[in-house]
């Protein structure tokens, strides 16, 4: 017999199936209860609400777990590249040698993108924000694919929409970068492995050789890693409702770039760096902002440190530390506030004030430190945010169709005017 709750309203009593996880997570089933009662839910957010099932990612932010498709994150990050989580998150296992070969030289076979694609490039304004061309540009692919509109397209041709994603977002966002600066874009070179080819596009110049640092490509690929999926956050929860209307997927991912842009979501790395910059410009005392962060009559608060979901730890940061070491001892960039940041980050380490509120150091604060050393300037941030996602979004929406999902319908509760009568406009 399987497991019900019992809910009472007006002295009816109810029965409401439950849901068990696969880690032991509870649910209850409230899809008829507005049939049975006339009564919805109200969760303002979605702070406690369902809205699927997923075999994706598990997260326990009272654990500090992170886990894709049964891998702890840790695995992943140590012994995989970008490539490999992007396979495993999409396709659902760890690709054999065979398969992640060949789906490796289909990413390869789709990397260019339409050279129409740089008149619309040529139209942007000089300081157009680039998440706001980025959200544009992949939503502009379903014009040079067409085919893609159709919601009951094969299944073969929906994964190669899926790859022609994959293989294009590196060569778009450095585009959106040599748009910047003022460059010539630099075409893709397939003889190099992903993360090594967006480095290149990004970072060299025509009339030069650029030498890539393995230890860049291996704090970069640890950090799209990190990124690749988060469960259902405000992103990724976009991205399955727009897809729930049967819109085309790259319409679906450019709505899930337009929510990542929001500061409260996407934007936490770039906080970062803006928060040290601030710390600088009034003299570099980060003792003085610590102390600011524990006066509960201050407003200034230190960007980068806790997480909403992880209430101990974030797993991502205790992975990407060693490596945002690694790039700032290689590089011997000298930049005073990669000082100020090792500061702050001692201190929350030691300090009994954050140690007991739990305010350690999350991704966002090393990822932050990590992209400025490589060069990136902080407009730059969350495009690569949404490099790192994009295979989650993907997996997501694949999950989603695959699952025949219904269209999205969140009810509300009505608060406005009870009825009334219209008043001709000369009475009013």
């Amino acid at each position: 017999m399987s497991e019900t709750a019992c809910f009472l309203l007006d002295g009816n009593e109810i029965e409401l199936p439950l849901i068990r996880g696969s880690e032991g997570e509870t649910a209850v089933d409230i899809s008829t209860l507005r049939s049975k009662t006339g009564a919805i839910t109200l969760d303002i957010g979605y702070k406690n609400t369902g809205a699927t099932t997923s075999a994706i990612t598990f997260l326990d932010g009272e654990k500090g777990i992170l886990r894709h498709r049964g891998y702890s994150i840790e695995e992943l990050a140590n012994n995989s590249c970008f490539l490999e989580v992007a396979y495993l998150l999409i396709f659902g296992e760890l690709p054999n040698k065979q398969q992640y070969e060949q789906f490796e030289t289909e990413v390869r076979r789709h990397t260019l993108v339409n050279e129409d694609m740089q008149n619309i490039f040529k139209a942007w304004p000089t300081k157009s924000h680039p998440m706001g061309q980025l959200t544009a540009m992949i939503s502009s692919l379903s014009s040079f694919y067409p085919e893609c509109l159709d919601p009951n397209q094969s299944k073969e041709d929906q994964k190669l929409t899926m790859i022609r994603l994959v293989a294009k977002m590196p060569t778009i966002s450095a585009m959106l970068y040599k748009k910047s600066i003022g460059h010539p874009v630099v075409y893709p070179n397939n003889s190099l492995d992903y993360v090594s080819n967006f480095l290149n596009m990004t970072f060299k110049h025509i009339t030069e050789d650029y030498e890539i640092d393995p230890i860049v490509v291996e704090a970069m690929n640890k950090l799209l890693i990190l990124h690749a999926d988060h469960e259902q956050n405000c992103s990724t929860s976009t991205v399955r409702m727009v897809g729930s209307s049967n819109a085309n997927l790259y319409s679906c991912i450019s709505a899930g770039i337009a929510a990542l842009w929001g500061p409260l979501h996407g934007g936490a790395n770039q906080q970062v760096i803006e928060m040290l910059e601030r710390i600088k410009s009034d003299g570099g005392d980060a003792t003085k902002y610590i102390n600011k962060a524990k006066d509960k009559d201050d407003s200034f608060r230190l960007m980068g440190f806790g997480h909403r979901v992880y209430k101990n730890h974030d797993p991502r940061a205790t992975i990407i530390k060693k490596s945002c070491d690694d790039i700032l001892n290689k590089l011997g960039v000298n930049d005073p506030v990669f000082d100020i940041a090792k500061k702050l980050e001692e201190t929350a380490l030691a300090d009994s004030y954050f140690i007991e509120r739990k305010l350690f150091p999350n991704v966002d604060f090393y990822s932050g430190i990590i992209y400025r050393a490589i060069g990136f300037p902080i407009e730059m941030f969350t495009v690569l945010f949404a490099l790192g996602r994009l295979p989650g979004w993907v997996a997501q929406w694949r999950e989603m169709r695959d699952q025949n999902q219904p269209i999205g319908r969140p009810r509300q509760i009505y608060t406005g005017y009870a009825p009334r009568a219209f008043v001709p406009m000369a009475n009013r």
